[in-house]
């Protein structure tokens, strides 16, 4: 013969119901965004360079310039902004859309303006000293065949580049170091904290 033993069971209290049916929501909506994450990238692969553009402008953070240049501010910086025929030095990096890397990071200098892409320009100037900026260049504003330009390999091609600016030198101060003696114009070598 076998005895069942009655357990008796509280009710679940309505304040417990509500709790379940809100972690319920909130599994579903954690698991559609893991869900986009993942396949975000995909899908803003497969856009043209139109469609992937004004999605991407949509994004936290993006700015997008009149003329199409689309930024976003890594770090901000500090001191006046950077102007034509400023002497800079910075480190730069570059990829495509699908994430070949076509300028490997590495430092640079040069006076802006002289002999850069049109967007890389534009980008630069919106920068100050110690400032970090990725930039989203529309074909157009990159490496466009055109006037005087043979087209190459990213000629139509959206060009992304991560930009840190280490030094600036104000034009005026730039000339006066070009006229006296600077050999090439080439730029001098950047301070050092400490010498």
């Amino acid at each position: 013969m076998s005895s069942v033993t009655a357990v008796p069971l509280q009710p679940v209290k309505k304040g417990y119901i509500l709790w379940l049916w809100l972690g319920l929501v909130a599994a579903v909506l954690a698991a559609f965004l893991l869900a986009w994450q993942g396949t975000r990238a995909a899908v803003l692969a497969n856009l043209d360079d139109e469609a992937f553009l004004a999605m991407h402008a949509q994004q936290p953070g993006v700015i997008t310039t009149e003329s199409g240049l689309q930024y976003k501010i890594l770090e901000p910086g500090t001191g006046p902004q950077i102007s034509e025929n400023d002497g800079v030095s910075l480190t730069v990096q570059g990829e495509l859309r699908d994430g070949t890397e076509f300028q490997p990071s590495a430092p640079m200098r040069f006076m802006v303006g002289q002999d850069m892409i049109e967007g890389f320009t534009e980008g630069v100037k919106l920068m100050r000293k110690g400032a970090t900026y990725r930039f989203w260049l529309p074909p157009e504003l990159g490496y466009a065949a055109g006037p005087g330009r043979p087209p190459n390999e990213l000629t139509g091609e959206i060009l992304i580049f991560d930009v840190a600016i280490d030094e600036v030198i104000p034009a005026a101060q730039l000339q006066q170091m070009l006229q006296g003696g600077m050999p090439g114009g080439a730029m001098p070598p950047p301070e050092v904290e400490g010498e």
